[in-house]
């Protein structure tokens, strides 16, 4: 069994990572900056034998490669996320997301990591209209958080090239799923949609609503990452992959479905609806993953789709509100 480095940790993807690896048989080496990521995700981990937290930053080189040793694995989920963040502050976005991604692979490779496996994002993708997203075309890009996941991608994919390093990347599409926290001005749509229709507040989708995303439930994000760490595929070094479910809703059927959704499990009569505001900058307006990648070289198939999803997620946040 191997000691993976999760770097985020504990975050909403990092530490759902880290439970499956516990729950697998791996050692975990949690680090955080606790900068987005909070204890309560990872606190009913501690204890554990096989896990151990590090509070750390990714731009400190010197912490890093000390977490780093003794690892055989490194899953690098620690990022600035958010495009509206990085336009309001692009610098913080590229030391943590460029340079601290860069300090990642050449810890790795100065502690000759058997693979490190990455998070990269859809917004790579910027103006290319395709639909569905294939690997291969991507776009400009319109943020400059896509301008640093494009970089990191492109790192990954040098440093595997020219240092024999076993990378892959994962572009995650539209990620939701429990302890996805609803708080702050950067919060993602759906657990700030189950918030505001629980407390009976309009929620503001920007635009006219009709911009679609592939939504991906937690559980594939995981599987994804768990193939990608472990999985013996030598073609797929220096690769990225698409990580989604493959079907398209748009921002107006989301809100109804988790309307309904919160109606069904309430038992309360729900008439809210939501306000529209102006388009927000460095969106993209369609988003549809083509999977057939990362099923060929991986295996990947999602096992939860977006309606069984987002009841998880639902009742998840009616459960903590209670």
């Amino acid at each position: 069994m191997g000691r993976v480095l999760v770097t985020g940790g504990a975050g909403f993807i990092g530490s759902h990572i880290c439970d499956k690896l516990i729950e697998i048989g791996h050692e975990v080496v949690c680090y955080d900056n606790l900068m987005t990521g909070y204890k309560e995700n990872i606190e009913h981990l501690e204890g554990n034998i096989n896990f151990s937290f590090i509070e750390g930053d990714i731009r400190d080189e010197a912490d890093l490669k000390k977490a780093m040793k003794g690892c055989t694995h490194v899953s690098h989920q620690a990022a600035l996320g958010s495009v509206p963040r990085s336009i309001k502050n692009p610098i913080l976005t590229n030391q943590i997301n460029i340079q601290g991604s860069l300090n990642v692979l050449v810890a790795a490779k100065e502690h000759s990591i058997k693979r490190v496996v990455f998070a990269s994002s859809s917004s790579v993708y910027g103006d290319n209209e395709d639909m569905p997203k294939n690997e291969e075309r991507t776009g400009s890009v319109l943020s400059p958080y896509a301008v640093t996941k494009l970089a990191i991608e492109e790192y990954a994919r040098v440093f595997s090239h020219v240092y024999g390093m076993e990378t892959i990347g994962l572009r995650y599409f539209n990620v939701f799923g429990p302890r996805q926290s609803p708080e702050g001005a950067y919060a993602a749509v759906i657990p700030v949609f189950i918030d505001s229709i629980m407390d009976n507040v309009p929620p503001t989708i920007n635009g006219d609503g009709e911009q679609t995303r592939d939504f991906s439930y937690i559980d594939n994000v995981v599987d994804a990452n768990i193939l990608s760490l472990f999985q013996e595929s030598e073609k797929s070094y220096g690769e990225v992959y698409n990580v989604a479910c493959g079907e398209t809703i748009s921002i107006n059927m989301l809100f109804k479905m988790i309307r309904e959704t919160i109606s069904n499990n309430t038992g309360r009569k729900l008439e809210i609806e939501a306000v529209h505001g102006p388009d927000r900058a460095g969106d993209i307006r369609d988003s549809l993953a083509n999977l057939s990648k990362i099923k060929k070289d991986l295996g990947y198939i999602p096992k939860v789709f977006a309606k069984e999803g987002m009841i998880k997620t639902c009742e998840w946040h009616i459960s903590n509100r209670s």
